[in-house]
């Protein structure tokens, strides 16, 4: 049986629960134990699939097709385990599988309360991670002891102790410290406020991670400890860190998870940390000699965690060549290569993300255009492989207006259309392609070089294809589909002989780049920006290197 680490948050949100969690991940795996995580969420949607990514950041994709919170790609970065769609759960997912119950009779006519249904549906989603082959389970929840939309959340895992065992859970309760006035005092009593809360909800945390600008001298983790009723060792500092891979070494110094280990019964000494290949990954990070500057001309720039996997596999990339990412962010509203030729000008390489609706979509296509025609590096994610489909229709293979059929229902040239096997799907959700597909690269495509294979599977999320229709102009016009599905039906790459680097993928792989592996399309579009910025000949990096950091 699995043991189990809670993870809540007090005083603020955004404070860090779901790095704290992943980096808490990592330190217990490199230990040798095995390790998987979930996230609960108090919002009531059924998932994040329909949200707008101003309200919630970016929608984290899983193997198995799971629209899910981005907290849910840290994990995967850290803990480097593919997750599913049941490691995540919201309050809406969680009701709705309560009612279907009801409405199917599955409770005997009983009263259907908050408890026990509701929390007891909330537990089985808890004990669905553990598979029989995990040592620990880390759970994440959601939002901010004393909103009422934990309520639920809190006593289900409250319950988990008994229901367990008290040896089997460990509570972990994340709060602020805040550095507040000229005298440059860090208050402890946020702390002891949330924590009260917490008690006051029937948990008692076991270890309390303390963020702050400011280390926390012996006398205020004492005055914590003292208050808050936990050892002193239970009182972990955790510093704003320059990088976000940095975390897991700062709570390995603050002894967390030697600590955590304790209270679970693990033998540390069974299990030491093994570290050194984390601590090289980070070393390199932080010494990184040369910049790159890479625009990504998004349709959610004023939010930035809409493009959180994608920042985060362009940095995975910089880490692998030892060389700092400088992000420009593009609004792509504004891009206006006709009025405002030097918009894009300084730019080593170009990103053109995914997205959904028409905003901005003429600025992405105004961007790749800029892109093809000056030989600036481009990378296109899913809706950027379509905008650079319709500028190739319309710049070099001569279909004026072409379009998507998404952006424009009477365009003359639906280049990007809607599978007519998806019309008779009322379901918003229903029509996406979703989760992880096969595709089949030409052997001497640029993508395959960097791939080093000919079969990969990638993740998706979107509606809309290729249209083949207009497959065979614009291959005679000098577009290469470089990779499509098995059947031959849907185009999966592109890329355009000739140039440095102007590949796009409908997928999002995105997902899959980890810190320590970082994936073949960034690394070698990386050292295609690279080669501008430093005026070398373009070449392709070897794929057979990228499972480790390369000793440059």
């Amino acid at each position: 049986m699995a043991k189990h680490i809670f993870v809540t948050g007090g005083v603020a949100s955004s404070l860090g629960k779901g790095l704290t969690a992943s980096s808490l991940g990592r330190l217990l795996k490199s230990r040798g134990l095995r390790v998987t995580m979930c996230k609960l969420d108090p919002y009531i949607n059924v998932d994040p699939g329909t949200m707008n990514p101003f309200e919630h950041g970016e929608v984290f994709v899983t193997e198995d097709g799971g629209e899910t919170d981005l907290d849910i790609g840290h994990y995967e970065r850290f803990i480097d385990e593919s997750l599913l769609k049941h490691s995540n759960a919201t309050t809406g997912s969680i009701y709705s599988s309560v009612i279907s119950k009801e409405r199917r009779g599955d409770y005997l006519g009983k009263t259907v309360q908050v408890i026990p249904h509701v929390t007891d549906e909330i537990k089985e989603r808890i004990l669905l991670q553990d598979d029989g082959h995990v040592d620990v389970v880390i759970t994440e929840v959601g939002g901010t002891v004393g909103d009422i939309e934990s309520l639920p959340f809190l006593e289900a895992i409250r319950q988990m102790r008994k229901e367990v065992g008290r040896d089997n859970v460990c509570y972990v309760h994340l709060t602020l410290v805040p550095h507040i006035g000229p005298g440059g005092e860090l208050k402890t009593k946020p702390t002891q406020h949330s924590v009260t809360e917490l008690r006051s909800r029937g948990i008692q945390p076991d270890v309390i991670v303390c963020r702050s600008d400011q280390p926390l001298g012996p006398d205020v983790k004492r005055k914590i400890s003292n208050l808050c009723d936990v050892p002193i060792e239970a009182v972990i500092s955790a510093l704003d860190a320059p990088s976000i891979y940095q975390i897991p070494l700062a709570l390995y110094e603050e002894g967390m998870d030697d600590y955590i280990c304790a209270i679970l019964g693990f033998d540390t000494a069974k299990f030491p940390a093994q570290l050194n290949a984390w601590r090289q990954l980070v070393e390199r990070e932080m010494t990184a000699d040369r910049t790159v500057r890479i625009g990504i001309i998004g349709k959610y720039v004023n939010l930035t965690d809409a493009y959180m996997s994608v920042v985060e596999s362009l940095h995975h990339a910089g880490i692998y060549h030892h060389a700092n990412i400088a992000i420009e962010w593009v609004q792509a509203e504004e891009v206006d290569a006709v009025r405002n030729p030097d918009q894009l000008k300084g730019l080593d390489g170009i990103v053109i993300p995914g997205g959904f609706g028409n905003r901005g979509v003429e600025g992405k296509i105004a961007a790749a255009k800029f892109a093809r025609e000056n030989f600036v590096p481009c990378l296109g994610l899913c809706l950027g492989l379509q905008t650079m489909i319709i500028e190739f229709a319309r710049s070099v293979a001569g279909l004026q207006g072409a379009n998507s059929s998404e952006f424009d229902e009477n365009t003359s040239y639906p280049v990007i259309y809607l599978m007519p096997s998806q019309y008779d799907v009322t379901d918003k959700g229903g029509t996406m392609r979703l989760g992880s597909y096969k595709a089949n690269l030409l052997a001497d495509s640029q993508v395959a070089k960097a791939y080093g294979e000919t079969i990969v599977s990638e993740r998706h999320r979107h509606r809309y294809e290729v249209n083949p229709e207009y497959r065979p102009i614009l291959e005679k016009a000098g577009l290469v589909c470089s990779g499509t599905s098995p059947d031959e039906r849907l185009v999966e790459f592109i890329e355009l002989p000739g140039h440095p680097y102007w590949i796009a993928t409908q997928a999002h792989p995105e997902f899959k780049s980890r810190p320590d592996k970082a994936h073949p399309l960034f690394a070698s579009f990386i050292q295609a920006a690279l080669d501008r910025s430093e005026g070398r000949r373009p070449h392709i990096i070897d794929p057979e290197n990228l499972d480790s950091i390369p000793n440059k």
